[in-house]
């Protein structure tokens, strides 16, 4: 593992490994064992896209594992200018250890890689968001001991994070069922990964998705970048929502993420966010410490 760019690239044991240090890094700062595996190391923190849990997440856990984190708005950078991706890859490798990007075209995060030096972490993408996955998947084991047998049920847009749950998902041995409207399906090289493994189902009908379901998952209607199409979003999603009835649908005991911002009312009811809210801040202060995994798998 060099990069992580998209779970895609990952094998079970890598994803599975990340967790297990993600796992021993909670435990550590939750006991005040110190784990300072970067001293000494910097990470550019690229965001073309505004962020609060993957900025303030990566700049506390940089700090943690005793590196310096260094935050480069795309305004402040000449990226934003016009120079061409492939000659900041080969300028920023020169001067630091690693860097995270988060931006609209996964083609950006590629191109760092390919003509970068360092490790190049995908903070989110339009394609996928790898970091948030595998903080779901942290809180899915932590609160439900394993992946066994567990069922995963997404309601919502075809998105990128709908792309991370069904790659994340599946590789990691749980059921995954997705619920979306017809024109807002995840793309061709999703489905077809997907369409490899017995345990996975695609539907327009948020019931059938979520019947028996141990994790129901949902995200907003509108992502960043789509503020434009709210509107028509909305009467498309009109009846994707995680409420009551969704939740008798799935297994008693069944855990809600939702990888935030949520809007109530519109994907989730507040009265069923409220009464998952533990799960949905421990999935938020997970992102901590997975990500920690993350960086000190690539650069420790």
């Amino acid at each position: 593992m060099k990069h992580l760019l998209k779970l895609l690239d990952l094998s079970t044991e890598e994803i599975i490994d990340i967790l297990n240090l993600a796992d021993q890094l909670k435990y550590e700062l939750k006991h005040g064992i110190p784990h300072p595996h970067l001293k000494g190391k910097t990470l550019g923190m690229i965001f073309q896209k505004s962020s609060t849990r993957t900025r303030v997440s990566f700049e506390t856990g940089m700090y943690q594992l005793g590196g310096y984190p260094l935050f480069l708005s795309s305004n402040d950078l000449q990226i934003g200018r016009g120079e061409p991706v492939q000659d900041t890859a080969r300028v920023l490798s020169r001067y630091l250890n690693g860097i995270m990007i988060r931006t609209f075209e996964q083609s950006e995060v590629e191109t760092l890689a390919e003509y970068g030096s360092i490790p190049i972490i995908n903070g989110l993408t339009d394609f996928c968001h790898p970091c948030q996955v595998l903080a779901d998947l942290m809180t899915i084991r932590e609160f439900k001991g394993s992946f066994d047998g567990l069922k995963l049920c997404f309601i919502g847009d075809g998105n990128n994070m709908a792309n991370s749950l069904i790659v994340g998902g599946l590789k990691v041995g749980m059921a995954v069922s997705i619920a979306c409207p017809k024109d807002y399906q995840p793309p061709k090289e999703i489905l077809d990964f997907a369409a490899k493994y017995d345990n996975f189902e695609i539907t327009d009908s948020p019931a059938q998705a979520a019947k028996d379901a141990d994790v129901l998952y949902t995200d907003v209607w509108a992502s960043m970048g789509q503020e434009g199409e709210a509107e028509k979003r909305k009467k498309a999603f009109a009846g994707y929502q995680i409420n009551d009835d969704i939740m008798a649908l799935a297994k008693a005991d069944a855990m809600v993420l939702h990888c935030l911002p949520a809007h109530r009312e519109e994907e989730i009811t507040a009265k069923v966010f409220e009464e998952h809210a533990n799960e949905i801040f421990e999935e938020a202060e997970n992102r901590l410490h997975a990500q920690k995994a993350v960086m000190v798998k690539l650069m420790a």
